[in-house]
């Protein structure tokens, strides 16, 4: 259909158009067998530029032939098709003593123009309708959709920050490289609005993971009166291992590593496995403010290998996260 109807077009309408087809496609292809080495869109961008070529020697014969009216006989093949087939359509050849009337270049010029909308349109609407061949994998989002109902320990003045809060500022383009895989792209984020247990959810822990092929990072806030000082006298009484306390941020901080818990559910109605001792996981935990007067941010890295990235890693992930965190203060 399209070609029956650029047919139809004058020649000096249809000719030009034809050229910049033949250039933009034929070059297109050229680029994009260049880039990806690939012989066969390389012939075919080959068969646009040669066809685009024919089509210059035909216009440029028309025009030399427009300008010398004694070699007129000797222009392109389609251009005296094209003066015959409107003569036979003009019905009989008129007086070679009257004035001879100008092709409308105006008239021309705007079927030119809606010719390339028309095909720009056509092209805009395809990209957008047809199916994409692009099967690269996105990395994965927040969730933008309808959200639990909040505890009652989040709508306090001040409000604490929630999981879905949490899960943008967490996901962030250049984790995967803070973490030393930047060819990595998410597979799975969440938020989740919790409660810090034995607290009869008087205490919010909102939370957030990303988890990479090799990575798992979790964050976490919570809302309670512990300092990091006090945090720190706790860990004597637990299996931590290599305690380190620093400074991120002007904020108190220390470093700890300790086990994850390993958790298996039967989805065939039985009873599931015991709880058994995960990987070992690396968390950096910084107090809220400058002041350590209670509540503390955690940033965790683990994987299902048991590696774990230096901890400059985790310095890095605090600096550019924690900041984005909204603070509410109340009034």
């Amino acid at each position: 259909m399209l070609g029956f109807l650029i047919r139809l077009l004058p020649f000096w309408v249809r000719e030009p158009l034809l050229i910049a087809l033949g250039a933009v496609l034929g070059g297109r292809i050229m680029y994009l067998a260049v880039r990806e080495h690939d012989l066969v869109p390389a012939g075919l961008g080959v068969v646009f530029l040669v066809f685009t070529a024919v089509r210059v020697h035909v216009v440029l014969r028309a025009l030399r032939a427009r300008r010398n009216p004694s070699t007129a006989a000797l222009a392109d093949g389609a251009a005296v098709d094209d003066a015959a087939q409107s003569q036979r359509e003009a019905g009989p050849r008129p007086d070679p003593d009257a004035p001879q009337k100008e092709p409308n270049v105006w008239g021309q010029a705007i079927a030119a123009v809606a010719v390339f909308g028309a095909l720009g349109a056509a092209l805009w609407v395809s990209e957008r309708v047809l199916p994409s061949d692009d099967n690269t994998p996105r990395s994965a989002s927040c969730s933008a959709g309808e959200h639990t109902k909040l505890p009652a320990t989040y709508k306090q003045t001040p409000r604490p920050a929630t999981g879905d809060e949490l899960c943008k500022v967490l996901n962030r383009p250049d984790l995967a490289r803070l973490l030393g895989t930047p060819e990595e792209i998410a597979t799975t984020v969440s938020g989740t609005n919790n409660t810090a247990p034995l607290t009869d959810g008087k205490v919010a822990l909102p939370e957030a993971e990303v988890r990479f092929d090799t990575y798992t990072v979790n964050l976490s806030a919570t809302y309670n009166h512990l300092s990091i000082a006090q945090y720190v006298n706790l860990m004597k009484y637990g299996n931590e291992q290599d305690v380190k306390t620093l400074t991120v941020l002007g904020r108190p901080a220390v470093f700890a590593s300790d086990h994850t818990m390993k958790l298996e559910i039967s989805l065939g109605g039985g009873s599931g496995g015991p709880v058994e001792q995960g990987p070992l996981a690396r968390t950096l935990t910084v107090a809220r403010d400058r002041t350590d007067h209670g509540g503390y941010y955690e940033v965790t890295v683990w994987s299902t290998s048991g590696a774990l990235p230096d901890d400059s890693a985790l310095l890095d992930i605090a600096k550019k996260v924690l900041p984005k965190i909204p603070e509410r203060t109340g009034r």
